[in-house]
């Protein structure tokens, strides 16, 4: 079966006034659908991947998929994991605090929420060009915060991603322009702190 848009999780002005409903519609429904509709172009001339999910596609930087699609699969495949977790972490009425196993981590692991706050936001405004930042957890449960290029995935190089904003310019432009502090001191307003939790206590 080719890969297919998920639906958004909640209307598309529901992260409104924080993130509009214009950016969600054409992040959504134009960029996300392009990865989607690539990826399933470039794996045409790849029968044999057939059936593979997303993460056997990825793994150990795509090692599996022949080298002639592999930068499409890379880079659409990569967009279209991406995007699919980024929708499911964010909802209207959310932001705070995070309780539960994530928030004892995140505590444990940063110092607290606000330093843990201020070095996420480092790595979403230091990353240069287009990519993401990540909370990331290790085999031993233990968080990371790091940053990745374009749409490359933590799940390239092993890695669970628990929580991760988009910085490419198509996320924020229409509201902020250029700037990108101000997308990431609103996005905190959406972020769903119980599918973050879920997501942590659950993963591998």
């Amino acid at each position: 079966m080719p890969f297919t848009l998920p639906p958004l999780p909640y209307p598309s002005d529901a992260l409104e006034p924080y993130i509009d409903k214009m950016t969600m519609e054409i992040h959504h429904g134009k960029h996300h659908n392009a990865y989607v509709t690539n990826l399933n172009k470039a794996l045409e001339s790849a029968p044999d991947l057939a059936g593979k999910s997303l993460e056997e596609l990825l793994a150990s930087n795509c090692s599996a998929v022949p080298e002639n699609i592999r930068t499409a699969v890379r880079n659409n495949g990569g967009g279209h994991a991406n995007h699919s977790l980024f929708w499911t972490l964010m909802g209207a009425k959310k932001g705070g605090e995070p309780k539960g196993k994530i928030g004892e981590a995140i505590k444990s692991s940063f110092g607290g929420f606000e330093a843990f706050k201020e070095k996420f936001a480092a790595a979403a405004s230091s990353r240069f060009g287009s990519g993401w930042a990540w909370l990331l957890k290790d085999g031993s449960g233990k968080l990371e915060i790091t940053s990745t290029a374009n749409q490359d995935s933590p799940l390239m190089e092993g890695k669970f991603p628990v929580l991760g904003l988009d910085v490419w310019e198509h996320a924020y432009y229409l509201k902020y322009q250029n700037r990108r502090p101000d997308y990431i001191t609103a996005w905190w307003n959406v972020v769903d702190w119980d599918a973050v939790d879920k997501r942590f206590t659950a993963g591998k």
